[in-house]
């Protein structure tokens, strides 16, 4: 699975793949993280283009503060957009708490490695809330 990890979460997304990574993971599920340089993808991009590409491309957005007002905001989008087969968006309810607290990176990981290994239950639910 690719995710697709938004601009702010940069280096909350290394420390979170090093923990997926250290825990062994990624000998058994396919996980990659993916960020809006490598993808050619400004940052400034709203959230309509930025929902869009994920979904075209079956990738994951990983975020923690996209917006939720407006008609480019990223609830507006889902709710316009979101079909049965869409992939859902993975909020981080805490990211400062991700770097300081390691039992709650541990619980993120955990809730992270349980939609990719059951995707399918989850295509559809619009937005997911971890840890």
């Amino acid at each position: 699975m690719i995710f697709l990890i938004d601009h702010n979460l940069k280096g909350y997304a290394l420390v979170l793949f090093g923990t997926i990574a250290s825990q062994g993971w990624l000998d058994t599920v396919s996980i990659q993280f993916v960020t809006f340089a490598e993808i050619e993808l400004p940052i400034n991009s709203d959230d309509r283009v930025v929902w869009r590409l994920a979904q075209e491309n079956q990738m994951i957005l990983l975020t923690a503060n996209r917006s939720m007002k407006g008609k480019n905001s990223l609830e507006q989008v889902m709710r316009e957009e979101n079909t049965a087969i869409s992939l859902p968006v993975i909020t981080i309810g805490n990211a400062d708490r991700l770097l300081n607290d390691s039992k709650y990176r541990e619980r993120c990981v955990e809730r992270l490695i349980e939609i990719v290994l059951n995707i399918d239950d989850y295509r559809g639910s619009m937005r997911i809330f971890i840890p």
